[in-house]
């Protein structure tokens, strides 16, 4: 087996766990990690494409682009997970159409 072919079950199993823990979890702390273990597989699938098609670097910094920005949409998720808790009590999803004014 082919490292690309190990990176890339790599990948599918993130991306799997991701989106499967964004389709069962109600709770907003759990959604906003289920988002950073999506965006970590596809991380891992830049590298390996930088890396398969022979310009690593290109990958490397498409990747480290990505990362600043799942930070800043990491810490608004969050910001906004201690807001709905202070306002609702609850970090349910459901209940962020309470929110309505």
């Amino acid at each position: 087996m082919s490292t690309l072919s190990i990176i890339a079950l790599g990948v599918m199993g993130l991306l799997g766990a991701g989106l499967y823990g964004l389709l069962i979890t109600r709770n907003l702390i759990k959604v906003v990690i289920a988002l950073q273990i999506l965006v970590k597989g596809a991380l891992l699938a830049l590298a390996a494409a930088g890396q398969a098609s022979g310009q690593i670097n290109l990958g490397q910094s498409l990747a480290v682009t990505v990362i600043v920005a799942d930070t800043v949409v990491a810490v608004v998720g969050l910001a906004l997970a201690v807001q709905v808790k202070r306002v609702l009590g609850t970090l349910d999803v459901a209940a962020l159409s309470d929110l309505r004014g």
